[in-house]
């Protein structure tokens, strides 16, 4: 079971909170650092001092970290055109060596879209698959041939395909809790489908439809890594655990219920019960991004537990 660190930078976070975040995870051992991509905070949080955008995050993190490996969670296919997008990571890709992974979606939060100035196409999902087609075909290219795509939403002509990622594939997540389309588009693009805040339950149900996906267009089931996305709230005992749950605003029982929570024997039973459905890597949800302690005690005490 692969354990990476996923964080909400919206919620109030600055770039050197980020850092110091990366950092940690990656002297603990952790997969990787992904953030999410989002310009607006949610909850009743005020978000100081204010989002910071992803992929500059992640440029930044790309020079200033060695090993662990970095992406998004999702990338809102509404805030960039794919061409650029395909740069801009194909950029952040070179600039670590070759340890970015892209997290794409259609993007879905409004709000964010109305406070800055975003477009919010009605048509997101169609878009999505647009953009993946281009992303992934420019990259493909090989140098000194040229890429065109004549799409409904989009349309590139005689483009050099240029610059390409470090990684001869930078590896594509694709994520969510459709029944029909998501599982599809996942089989056509991406090496990893990821389930965000799902019940074991839900989780096996929708990984059975990715693989049936998978089959469907030529694919072995298991040329996909399949993961959940789940908050993390543990301790060391009880009154710990409480401590960590009301700083970030929940409640330990929802927590229980719904995430990791609970003691490093706990929380390994839990994600030991994912792994049986089909699980390979766990996104850990951290809300409190100055508690590393926790990180480390999850590093120490969950991570070995863990096939």
């Amino acid at each position: 079971m692969d354990l990476r660190v996923f964080t909400e930078p919206q919620q109030g976070a600055t770039y050197e909170t980020l850092l110091r975040v990366a950092k940690a995870a990656e002297d603990l051992n952790y997969g990787a650092f992904f953030r999410s991509d989002h310009y607006l905070h949610m909850g009743p949080v005020d978000g100081l001092p204010g989002p910071t955008d992803a992929w500059t995050t992640l440029a930044g993190l790309a020079r200033e970290t060695s090993r662990i490996r970095l992406g998004t969670l999702m990338t809102a296919g509404t805030f960039r055109l794919p061409g650029v997008l395909a740069i801009q990571v194909a950029q952040v890709d070179q600039m670590s060596g070759g340890r970015v992974e892209l997290g794409l979606g259609s993007g879905w939060y409004e709000e964010e879209h109305s406070a800055y100035g975003i477009p919010f196409p009605k048509e997101k999902f169609g878009r999505l698959e647009e953009q993946l087609a281009i992303v992934t075909g420019l990259w493909e290219t090989p140098v000194g041939q040229r890429f065109n795509y004549d799409g409904t939403y989009y349309q590139l002509t005689d483009s050099p395909a240029l610059p390409k990622p470090a990684q001869p594939r930078v590896p594509i997540l694709v994520g969510g809790h459709g029944a029909k389309k998501t599982p599809a588009l996942a089989a056509k693009y991406a090496t990893e489908f990821n389930i965000p805040f799902a019940s074991i339950a839900d989780t096996e149900q929708q990984f059975k439809r990715v693989k049936a996906a998978a089959g469907e267009h030529g694919r072995a089931q298991d040329a996909l890594t399949y993961s959940n996305a789940l908050i993390a709230c543990v301790g060391r005992d009880d009154a710990e655990v409480k401590r960590r749950a009301d700083a970030i605003g929940r409640d330990v029982d929802e927590l229980k219920a719904n995430g990791l929570a609970g003691s490093p024997a706990e929380v390994v039973d839990r994600i030991s019960a994912y792994q049986a459905v089909g699980s390979q890597r766990m996104y850990l949800q951290m809300l409190d991004l100055d508690d590393l302690d926790q990180l480390e005690l999850i590093a120490s005490e969950v991570a070995p537990q863990l096939t």
